[in-house]
C-alpha cells in the first residue's frame, strides 16, 4: 500500500446526524482536513452550534425520509457546488424495554428507516449525480462492529446494522469500479449518548475500551486515505469478525454465554 494521500482538503462534504457525538466528531475532523462542511441534524439548533464551531453550513431536518434526504442533498449541493463525500452517519438503537423480541412494528419501522433506509435513500439520491457528472464520489455508512459480529440486548440494532454493512457491500461492488468509494465505520463502545443510555450493555461494549468520538473520526479519515472498506477504530474486531467467519458455532455458544452473564446481571431479552 502507497503513502496515505489527501482526500478531503478543498472537498464538499455531508455529514448527517453532525449535532454530536460520532457525527460532530466527523464534521469536525473534516473541516480541520480543509473540507467545506455542511452539517445536518434533527436537531437544528445542534446542527447550528456545530456549522459555527467550524465554519460549516447548518442544514437540519430529517436525514432519513424520502423527501428529507432529497432536501438535504440539493440544499448541499447549492451550498458547496459539489458534494464529494456524503457521511451517511445518522442511527438510533431505540428499541428500549427489557424483551428485544417483543418490539413493536412501529419501532422497528422506525430504527430500520434511520439504521438502513436512510443510507439507501440517500445513495440513490446522490450516487446518480456522481455517475453523471463523472467525477465519482465517497459514500461513508457509520454501521456498527454489531454489523459484523451481532449485538446482545437490541435486536432491532443489531439487524439493523447488519444490513447497514450489508448495503455498504453491495454499494462497494455494484459502483466501486465506477468510481464511488464505499467505507463502512464499525466501531464497539464510543463515549457518546447511546453507550450512556446501554444500562448494563455499557461494560461488555466497553470491554476493549470505550473510545472518544474523535478517535472514530480519525480512524475513518485514516481509512479514507488508505482506500480501505472497513473502518475498525477497534481493531480488536477484525479479530472477532475472522473468529466469527471460521468458526460460527463456536462463535454463537461464546455469544450465549455472553447473554447469560447479561441476564445474571440484570439482564437484557
Amino acid at each position: 500500500m502507497g503513502a496515505p494521500q489527501d482526500k478531503l482538503s478543498g472537498k464538499g462534504v455531508v455529514v448527517t446526524g453532525a449535532g454530536r457525538g460520532i457525527g460532530r466528531a466527523l464534521a469536525l475532523k473534516a473541516a480541520a482536513e480543509g473540507a467545506r462542511v455542511v452539517v445536518n441534524d434533527l436537531d437544528a439548533d445542534n446542527a447550528a452550534a456545530v456549522a459555527a464551531e467550524i465554519g460549516g453550513t447548518a442544514h437540519p431536518g430529517d436525514a432519513a425520509s424520502a423527501d428529507g434526504v432529497v432536501a438535504l442533498v440539493d440544499a448541499a449541493t447549492e451550498t458547496l457546488g459539489r458534494i464529494d463525500v456524503f457521511f451517511a452517519n445518522a442511527g438510533i438503537d431505540g428499541a428500549g424495554g427489557v424483551d428485544s423480541l417483543q418490539t413493536p412494528d412501529d419501532v422497528w419501522d422506525r430504527i430500520v428507516d434511520v439504521n438502513v433506509m436512510a443510507h439507501v435513500r440517500a445513495a440513490r439520491t446522490i450516487v446518480p449525480r456522481w455517475l453523471e457528472d463523472g467525477q465519482g464520489g465517497r459514500f461513508v455508512v457509520t454501521a456498527s462492529a454489531a454489523g459484523l459480529l451481532t449485538m446482545i440486548g437490541s435486536a432491532p440494532y443489531s439487524v439493523t446494522k447488519h444490513a447497514a454493512v450489508g448495503f455498504a457491500e453491495w454499494l462497494s461492488v455494484t459502483y466501486g469500479a465506477r468510481g464511488i468509494d464505499v467505507h463502512a465505520i464499525c466501531p464497539q463502545g464510543v463515549r457518546t449518548k447511546m453507550l450512556e443510555d446501554a444500562g448494563p450493555l455499557q461494560e461488555l461494549l466497553s470491554r476493549d475500551s470505550a473510545l472518544e468520538p474523535e478517535e472514530v473520526a480519525d480512524a475513518a479519515v485514516a481509512a479514507i486515505e488508505e482506500g480501505r472498506f472497513l473502518v475498525l477504530p477497534h481493531p480488536e474486531v477484525a479479530g472477532y469478525y475472522a473468529a466469527r467467519a471460521a468458526d460460527t458455532d463456536r462463535w454463537l455458544g461464546g455469544m450465549r454465554r455472553l447473554q447469560q452473564k447479561v441476564d445474571e446481571a440484570g439482564g437484557l431479552a
